[in-house]
């Protein structure tokens, strides 16, 4: 099956308010950036959003922040995005903060159809036993806390429940794909893309270089198509526009 789409408009044109998304990348590394701009073209609202981050200012799920299209986010990390803390502080966005490792394995989970497991990780603290500030109200007081979660013990050792996600749409970046959706992701951007695409019921995914099936090495898979509903075709520019989070430079001289 031929999942290649004329353009990323097209591929985002039922995405509409409301929706579910999980989305690749971690910082600005891996991140769908073209199908995000597609889709802040399109005007969809009220959208829930699981990712790691919400972007930077203005680069990848910023720009659906900076426009206040994202009601809901669920991730493990705020970085440094300053209109993210500031949304979340003055109650305009609900935030889900979890451990990094919850929340792949929360989408790994979701994606083969599991619906829940059990972790050490969070045992002891708000992430279990329940009070994390989901929504602040405008006075700065907690408006929404997350609620306590189940705990078990097995073999002498305390567990929390998780739960599996799944999303409606997923959003991710490959560095090479072919028409029936098997991509290849490049080094530190594979990160959250296989995960996020597992669990998203339609997932769409923007490649760097379109191949024809039969091209990539069965082994050198990371994402199989049956994941993949379709496939975005870059441009040269597109693929190249790779912005650097943060650039350290070393100064000369000295160990």
């Amino acid at each position: 099956m031929d999942k290649v789409v004329a353009s990323a408009a097209d591929a985002v044109a039922d995405i509409g308010d409301g929706a579910s998304l999980s989305v690749g990348g971690f910082g600005l590394c891996g991140v769908p950036a073209v199908l995000i701009s597609a889709l802040h073209e399109r005007g969809a609202a009220g959208l829930t959003v699981v990712s790691n981050n919400c972007g930077l200012d203005g680069r990848g799920l910023g720009q659906l922040l900076a426009a206040g299209r994202i009601a809901r986010a669920m991730g493990s990390y705020v970085g440094a995005n300053k209109e993210f803390a500031r949304q979340y502080l003055a109650g305009e966005i609900e935030v889900e903060l979890m451990p990094q490792g919850t929340l792949a394995e929360r989408l790994r989970a979701g994606g083969a159809g599991i619906a829940a497991f059990f972790t050490p990780a969070g045992v002891g603290t708000m992430v279990a036993d329940g009070g994390l500030p989901w929504r602040y109200a405008p006075d700065g007081t907690v408006a929404v806390a997350s609620p306590a979660k189940e705990v078990r013990e097995f073999g002498g050792r305390e567990y929390v429940l998780e739960e599996g996600i799944t999303t409606d749409f997923a959003l991710v970046r490959a560095a090479v794909g072919d028409r029936h959706g098997n991509l290849v992701f490049a080094k530190a951007a594979r990160n959250f893309n296989p995960l996020a695409a597992m669990a998203g019921r339609v997932t769409l995914a923007e490649v760097e270089r379109l191949v024809e099936p039969g091209e990539i090495d069965p082994d050198s898979v990371h994402l199989p198509g049956v994941f993949v509903q379709r496939v975005v075709e870059l441009t040269p520019g597109q693929a190249a526009d790779k912005p650097i989070e943060t650039r350290t430079l070393r100064g000369g001289g000295g160990a």
